[in-house]
């Protein structure tokens, strides 16, 4: 994989990041559903955290065509 593609999947993580966390956000204003803000709040933090791993990666890697061998 080249460097284009870790940002495409760091950008479509935070976008998903995103939903989640106004989704827990949404459901923690509410009394009838206050239970899904923290299942809604993991999920956020953990596509945060592929955001991140994957910004990583691709800061990392040469700005050029190269790519990563897959397996």
């Amino acid at each position: 994989m080249n460097r284009q593609t870790y940002l495409t999947r760091a950008e479509a993580a935070v976008e998903r990041a995103a939903s989640l966390a106004r989704d827990a956000e949404k459901y923690a204003r509410s009394e009838d559903y206050r239970s899904k803000a923290v299942p809604y709040a993991a999920a956020g933090a953990l596509w945060a955290d592929m955001t991140r791993s994957h910004a990583a990666i691709a800061q990392a890697m040469p700005a050029t065509d190269d790519t990563i061998p897959e397996d």
